[in-house]
């Protein structure tokens, strides 16, 4: 059979399908997972509880008045790969850690303005929690 036969047959589509939805998330941050984001200017809080084998990537928006900012991080990450990126107004990154990592850390100097907050989860299986404030 002539292969654009083969391609206009159903079965081809979900074989497609089924393999790009593979390519997503896996079991994402959801409602057991007790997730609280609060996201205010200069003050940027994250949790979620009971992770399990969640691979997702999160990012958000956040205003930042200042140049610096605390990051607080206090989760408890069993296993898998969780970090944590922040970007300033011009795009440059002031900040990577990996979020096992706990203690309070301070961002490099950046642009005021929005600030780019990315979570980088794979696998990760425990608790996330992070706070990013403005330095005073």
């Amino acid at each position: 059979m002539p292969l654009f036969q083969l391609l206009r047959r159903p079965v081809w589509l979900l074989l497609v399908l089924a393999v790009v939805a593979a390519c997503g998330d896996s079991n994402p941050i959801g409602p057991s997972n007790q997730p609280e984001v609060a996201n205010n200017p200069d003050n940027f809080q994250f949790q979620a509880s009971n992770l399990s084998r969640t691979t997702q990537t999160l990012t958000y928006s956040w205003t930042n008045t200042g140049t610096v900012a605390n990051v607080d991080q206090s989760g408890q990450i069993s296993s898998g790969e969780a970090t944590i990126s922040i970007r300033d107004s011009v795009n440059a990154v002031v900040y990577t850690r990996d979020l096992k990592n706990t203690g309070t850390f301070v961002t490099s100097s950046g642009a005021t303005g929005t600030w780019r907050i990315e979570v980088r989860l794979v696998d990760v299986t425990g608790t996330l929690n992070f706070r990013v404030q403005k330095r005073p």
